[in-house]
């Protein structure tokens, strides 16, 4: 009988109800104690481990399980702590862990990222301050604790060491290769003391190898490893890539381990062509990732059974593992709890749970034969075919329209400065306009009265009164501090995508389809399963009532398409730029109802453009163009006099600043975590001659800025930037901010322009 073996790379840590996230809530809360409350955990953890084992998956990972993250793991399992934190040595407390993650009174948390291109955010390691050494070996701890408490014998996960380099901060490039091997002492213990435990596998993570690499890189790879085999001989080591294809696949196969793990789901059939084309090493194990980890759609167990017929023409049974194409840490749990959704719509869902069942299935049929999961093949063959042929997705109008774009140019009517000139006549702002980005404080109550909505338990006639309030009493606000361009607050949105899914046809939205964001925080991404269509006004009754409150502008506000397609989980039976510009069509109709009511700034926000970027430089371009595309499809259809706006965030300005252009808005505003000098640097190597405006301070930390600072940040940027092209507003919305210090600053925000239309009005006269 062939020896193929299922195995896993990650589970959600979350549970079924959100169990973790409440016991992490509760705890730092103060209401659980820390006995209680690691016990709680621990269970949690178990029974995660015993549900795989369950599901008949053969190499179980151990140690992927977190607290918070597992990139911090690796870092205090280093005892890298800031030393901000007040750390001597030793292994790291539980307080300390999450003082990092989480900042104190005294010291501010280590910066947040996203993991390569998923929603997942990461905590950056800090490295330079403290010589790493290994204080705890978690790989080791996780492991015995499985095969003591559940007879598990499990795969401990480990962050590679090149990876961990690649993606912490506080060092130069040139002393990259230094630091590595600071850190190979203390992976080689890692690997030792496992093997002497008896683990049989190890799974080490290295995803950078997924993005471009340098031959360098590749050389330094080499060294790493054949140190590492060195050091625990033994030990079968899988090298796991995921997210995209292997550059340099000859070298990577050929690397001093046991197994590599390949992504063939979000390779775009790279890697399996470099299998095909120059073979696999005899004396490795593939992990063959064939199962998608990042989306919730069905197998095709039917087409996966091929795909791996294929490989073993390449690769023996018996040198064949059969797993996600990466962790299921970015699906949802399962999907027996959504009692309510359709059930064509249902029977295509395929969360972690399933897919676990999923690989089960295609390792038995490849140990037994095709015929041993017929019935299963079968199932999931109709259950696909239902969904496809369901009117959800023909859809004709908008499948006509999508056939017609070719004959549609997605251009404004006019250069930007002839509708600068229109726009100017139209608005008569002053010179460094002052605006928000769009949301106001959403305080206890107004989620305490959407949600009495949503129960039932408020008619929608008393709720469009309470957002009506709220709206009147923002617009005075805003007149009372005297900004130029108001805002309605976005009081009736719980989120920026989610309020237009519920909105469009084509989405769906989950009871329990919850996944990690960061830390505790967890978010439901819709998932956009048919043809989005555009049904009725979305935005228009709350701008246009906003607007009849003054008579100074206020900006419609949207999400964009690409936003919306980057945060929700896309159908996957047609291209995911198709699906960008049926939303973006959709949108179109929402911008030109807009400005048929009056409504003659509109703000279509794009902040998660960059973090969409493909891994892969040779990727970039068409991703960009294509972004852009349905961007200008969404927005360029209004008369010249109504001015487009956009807000984006994103610190590296100058990687996509050419496709930033393109967009062709009148007016865009830029979020940054970097610092306003770096900024301007970019400002230096790069012209932008649009209207713009950098956030002149930070809405993520509650304090009221100082007017030097506000004034000192302007005057930075208009070292660089036109004056007549800039405005002043602050970095992000302020939806999570409180009412005062919002006010205040907001007030301090609007006398430093005043102060620097004085300054440059005097130095004009002169």
């Amino acid at each position: 009988m062939s020896k193929v073996k299922s195995s896993n790379l990650g589970y959600p840590r979350i549970g079924e109800k959100r169990e973790w996230k409440k016991a992490l809530e509760q705890f730092w809360a103060g209401n659980v104690e820390k006995d209680v409350f690691i016990k709680q955990i621990e269970e949690i953890r178990l029974q995660h481990l015993q549900k795989q084992a369950d599901k008949g998956i053969d190499l179980i990972p151990v140690g992927d399980f977190s607290l918070y993250d597992h990139v911090l793991d690796t870092a205090v399992m280093f005892g890298l702590v800031p030393s901000r934190f007040e750390y001597t040595e030793g292994p790291i407390s539980i307080e300390t862990y999450f003082d990092i993650a989480r900042g104190t009174k005294e010291a501010f948390a280590s910066t947040m990222t996203k993991w390569f291109n998923t929603n997942y955010h990461y905590i950056v390691p800090e490295l330079g301050e403290r010589e790493p050494v290994l204080v705890e070996n978690r790989p080791l701890h996780f492991y015995k604790e499985a095969k003591e408490k559940l007879n598990i014998d499990g795969k401990p996960v480990i962050l590679g060491p090149i990876t961990f380099v690649k993606l912490s901060k506080g060092y130069k490039e040139d002393e990259f290769k230094a630091l590595v091997e600071k850190f190979i002492p203390l992976y080689t213990t890692i690997l030792r003391e496992l093997q002497h435990e008896g683990a049989e596998w190890v799974q080490i993570d290295e995803p950078i190898l997924s993005t471009t690499i340098s031959k360098k890189d590749v050389a330094l790879f080499k060294d790493v490893y054949e140190t590492l085999h060195a050091a625990a001989p033994e030990l079968k080591i899988i090298l796991q890539t995921y997210f995209d294809s292997v550059d340099h696949y000859e070298e990577i196969v050929s690397l001093p381990v046991q197994g590599i793990g390949l992504d063939l789901i979000h390779d775009g059939g790279e890697n399996l062509a470099s299998l095909k084309k120059h073979g696999f090493p005899a004396d490795k194990v593939l992990a063959a990732g064939v199962i998608d980890g990042r989306n919730i759609w069905r197998a095709n167990l039917d087409e996966h059974l091929l795909t791996l017929n294929e490989i073993e023409e390449v690769v023996s049974k018996d040198r064949l593992i059969v797993q996600p194409s990466s962790s299921l840490l970015h699906v949802p749990v399962t999907v027996k709890s959504e009692e309510e959704i359709n059930q064509v719509l249902k029977g295509a869902l395929s969360f972690a749970d399933e897919k676990l069942n999923e690989i089960a299935l295609l390792t038995k049929g490849l140990k037994e034969g095709k015929e041993s999961v017929q019935e299963d093949i079968k199932v999931s063959i109709e259950a696909i075919k239902v969904l496809n042929q369901s009117t959800f997705r023909n859809n004709k109008a908008v499948q006509e329209a999508i056939q017609q774009l070719h004959t549609y140019k997605a251009e404004r009517q006019s250069t930007f400065k002839d509708r600068q000139i229109a726009q100017e006549e139209a608005f008569k702002l002053p010179l460094f306009p002052t605006t928000t980005i769009g949301s106001f404080p959403q305080t206890q109550e107004v989620r305490k009265q959407r949600l009495k909505w949503r129960k039932g338990e408020l008619t929608n006639e008393a709720y469009e009164n309470y957002i009506q309030a709220e709206i009147k009493k923002w617009i005075e606000i805003q007149e009372e501090i005297g900004l130029d361009v108001l805002v309605h607050g976005e009081f009736e949105r719980t989120d920026m995508v989610e309020y237009f899914g519920e909105k469009l046809d084509g989405f769906q939205f989950t009871k329990f389809g919850w996944v990690q964001s960061y830390g505790s925080r967890c978010v439901k991404p819709p998932l956009i399963y048919g043809d989005v269509a555009y049904q009725q006004a979305m935005t228009v009754q709350e701008t246009v009532y906003a607007q009849s409150l003054t008579e100074k502008p206020v900006k419609g506000m949207l999400t964009g398409p690409i936003t919306i397609l980057n945060w929700s989980f896309v159908r996957n039976d047609i291209s995911r730029y198709g699906v960008a510009n049926q939303i973006a069509l959709a949108l179109q109709k929402e911008v030109e109802a807009l400005e048929k009511n009056g409504i003659r700034m509109i703000q279509v926000d794009e902040p998660a453009i960059r973090e969409g970027l493909p891994l892969k430089e040779a990727k970039t371009e068409e991703y960009l163009k294509a972004a852009v595309y349905a961007f200008k499809l969404a927005t360029s259809s209004v008369q010249d006099s109504t001015q487009i706006h956009t807000h984006m965030c994103y610190s590296e300005f100058e990687k996509i600043i050419d496709a930033i252009k393109a967009l062709d808005a009148d007016v865009i505003s830029i979020e940054t975590s970097r610092s306003h000098g770096e900024l301007i640097h970019a400002f230096e190597e790069n012209t932008y001659n649009q209207g713009i405006g950098l956030g002149v301070y930070d809405i993520h930390s509650p304090r009221v800025p100082k007017l030097e600072e506000l004034t000192r940040n302007i005057n930075r940027a208009l070292q660089v930037l036109d004056p007549k092209l800039f405005w002043i507003n602050p970095d992000c919305g302020l939806k999570t901010r409180g009412i005062p210090e919002t006010v205040e600053a907001l007030k301090v925000m609007v006398k430093s322009a005043e102060k620097t239309r004085e300054t440059l009005l005097k130095e004009t006269v002169r």
